[in-house]
């Protein structure tokens, strides 16, 4: 599974794609035959919001057969333990865009830490547009960085991601965000089609000999020690994950980050990468109980 990955977002190829291809299925089946008029055909919702939201949608883990959805819900949750501290998914959206639908920019913030897009769309698609646009965090400080001395067009302000099939993109919703124009099909089978929602309820994920109890006591006292440490930096928004590998001794042989999408909102772009490596610094010191075995601990710290 290639990775790519930037501050506020980042992109998994391949993601699942045995239930990608199960899903994809499902999805085809019900569309094979356009005459028919069983209930499958009539769960869909035509979401226009003017000048804003344009697609079809239903929920996700209503429309897929159980099992199938199953498998692929208990997959996602556990990658966003173990990738992102998120414990839980909300409610996932099954979308579908054909001629002319499209989402323009928003924000959705409240709904969890990391947004994600996983794309059940055609491997070979004959629709254009339906790109995941993502505005780039500098254009939100777009002055400081200003020169006048040449032309900046869309792609230096947003970036786009096209939707692959069994593509799962992540990043962060409080960046404007939407989907461009598709074009070039009426037919559902070829629109691009995604699974999309947000990670949720951060909180440590401990995986090996370390009790989940014992790494809390440790985790509590030291996003404490964390907090007074970046008080110089504050006010910072955000989220920043990282991954311990901790040695059956309680010792901390490696904290490496995994995400990041912190800002230092009185300097946006000058001092986030000081405040991870202070935040990696001190995780390296951090000391648990003594266990039977090595354990990893996925860490989420939430500024706001």
């Amino acid at each position: 599974m290639s990775r790519a990955r930037a501050r506020h977002w980042r992109i998994e190829e391949r993601f699942l794609p045995a239930q990608a291809r199960a899903l994809r299925a499902c999805f085809e089946r019900r569309f094979a035959d356009p005459r028919r008029t069983d209930g499958e055909r009539f769960v869909w919702d035509w979401w226009h919001v003017p000048d804003q939201y344009t697609h079809l949608r239903t929920p996700a883990w209503l429309y897929f057969p159980k099992a199938a959805y199953g498998r692929f819900h208990k997959d996602l949750v556990a990658w966003g333990r173990r990738t992102l501290g998120c414990w839980d998914v909300s409610p996932t959206w099954l979308s579908c865009y054909v001629e002319g639908c499209q989402q323009h920019l928003h924000a959705d913030v409240p709904h969890g830490p990391w947004a994600f897009v996983w794309s059940l769309s055609p491997a070979r698609p004959r629709f254009s547009g339906g790109e995941t646009l993502i505005v780039r965090p500098e254009t939100l400080d777009h002055w400081r960085g200003f020169s006048g001395r040449a032309e900046r067009e869309l792609e230096s302000f947003v970036v786009r991601l096209a939707p692959r099939f069994a593509r799962l993109i992540v990043f962060d919703p409080r960046l404007p965000h939407g989907v461009t124009r598709v074009g070039g099909t009426l037919d559902p089978r070829e629109g691009r089609l995604v699974l999309h929602g947000w990670f949720t309820e951060p909180r440590p994920w401990v995986e090996g000999a370390l009790s989940r109890r014992a790494a809390d006591r440790v985790l509590e006292d030291l996003a404490g020690e964390v907090a007074l440490d970046l008080a110089p930096f504050a006010p910072l928004h955000g989220t920043l994950v990282a991954r311990l590998s901790v040695a059956p001794s309680g010792q901390v042989r490696a904290a490496r980050l995994l995400a990041d999408t912190l800002v230092t909102l009185d300097a946006p772009g000058r001092a986030e990468g000081r405040v991870v490596r202070r935040v990696l610094r001190a995780l390296r010191g951090a000391r648990f109980p003594r266990a039977k075995g090595p354990s990893q601990v996925t860490l989420p710290l939430l500024f706001r």
